[in-house]
């Protein structure tokens, strides 16, 4: 069905208002009050979660885990996945729930700056501007099929993120390519307060989004078309465009932390792509279970990145093995997803 509405009209915005009210109100009435924030348990649960798993770290290994250099690792070196999140949650809240596109976008994205700069002699900056136009056209292809084309959301994500690590493996000759110029690397790397610039510009990129969810017409939108579609045509949403433009969106913000990442490190290699994708899903359900419970949220989200990243960092200096990550990652999601499906059911 095409959406011929591109404004909200004044009767629409009634509707929608009274029907998120509703919503609104039938959620606390279904939910214990401190489910609800009442008591703001479910609010904060995760981060007490989170404190006392700082203090049983610190208390088995003071000498490794309760210091600057910890922490500093911890909050530096998640940018990769905070703006993976972030895309995914720019298709997930307008109702798309799988974009599996979204890694192996990332690792394209990443893929071809050094390619292009080290192996086909590219301006850097120039290099880069074309991983993100790449990337964010990644995102503009998804949408046609899946909005315009009604192509199943799982059957093109799946489908196109596999294809596109197979292009980002044919441009690298199946090997990692590195050497980027030094002064590149400071747009991901330059310290400021001890921390590397790529962390503001996650912290950044997250409270702008939250900004736009809680307060613009355009995330009360977003909020609307994911919650029900039909009853937003109905109210004048213009559904086809914003659904269309959370892939766009998606794209763009995980070819820029592609840029971020390749920019980090000197290079890349498109083999561990694979590897962003549990993490991914894991902090943003997992985002659902902080301070807006049963809702996706970018501080949420946020939260549950370094959250995970303190779980994993932890296990390993305990002396865990490659195997820590994938079990905990994996664990976590499975109850973050469980949580939300909880909440979700108890709202209806």
């Amino acid at each position: 069905m095409t959406d011929t509405s591109t404004t909200e009209t004044p009767r629409g915005a009634d509707v929608a208002a009274a029907a998120a009210t509703h919503a609104e109100n039938t959620t606390k009435r279904a939910l214990p009050s401190w489910l609800t924030g009442g008591s703001g348990v479910a609010r904060y649960a995760v981060i007490i979660v989170w404190a006392l798993m700082i203090a049983l770290y610190g208390a088995l290994l003071p000498d490794t885990f309760l210091n600057a250099g910890t922490f500093a690792t911890i909050l530096g070196s998640q940018q990769a996945l905070v703006f993976l999140a972030a895309a995914l949650l720019c298709t997930i809240i307008v109702g798309e729930f799988v974009d599996m596109s979204l890694a192996s976008n990332f690792g394209l994205a990443a893929i071809l700056v050094p390619v292009l700069t080290v192996n086909h002699g590219w301006n850097v900056w120039l290099a880069a501007v074309a991983a993100v136009v790449a990337a964010t056209a990644v995102g503009v292809l998804n949408a046609w099929l899946v909005v315009k084309v009604g192509v199943n959301t799982i059957v093109v994500t799946l489908g196109m993120g596999t294809f596109i690590t197979g292009i980002a493996l044919w441009s690298s000759n199946l090997v990692p390519v590195a050497g980027l110029p030094r002064e590149f690397s400071q747009i991901a790397l330059y310290k400021i307060l001890g921390l590397p610039v790529s962390f503001y510009l996650g912290l950044i990129l997250m409270l702008a989004f939250a900004y736009l969810l809680a307060f613009t017409p355009l995330g009360r939108n977003m909020r609307f078309v994911g919650a029900n579609r039909e009853v937003s045509r109905l109210a004048g949403v213009p559904v086809t465009r914003i659904r269309f433009l959370a892939f766009v969106a998606g794209g763009a913000i995980a070819g820029v932390g592609g840029v971020l990442t390749a920019a980090a490190s000197g290079g890349y290699d498109p083999s561990v792509s694979h590897s962003y994708l549990l993490p991914m899903f894991a902090a943003t359900f997992l985002g659902t279970a902080i301070l807006q419970p049963g809702r996706f949220n970018p501080l949420g989200t946020l939260i549950a990145v370094y959250f995970l990243a303190t779980g994993v960092l932890g296990l390993q200096l305990l002396g865990g093995t490659s195997w820590v990550s994938s079990v905990f990652y994996g664990g976590v999601l499975v109850i973050a997803v469980t949580i939300s499906t909880v909440l979700s059911r108890r709202a209806r």
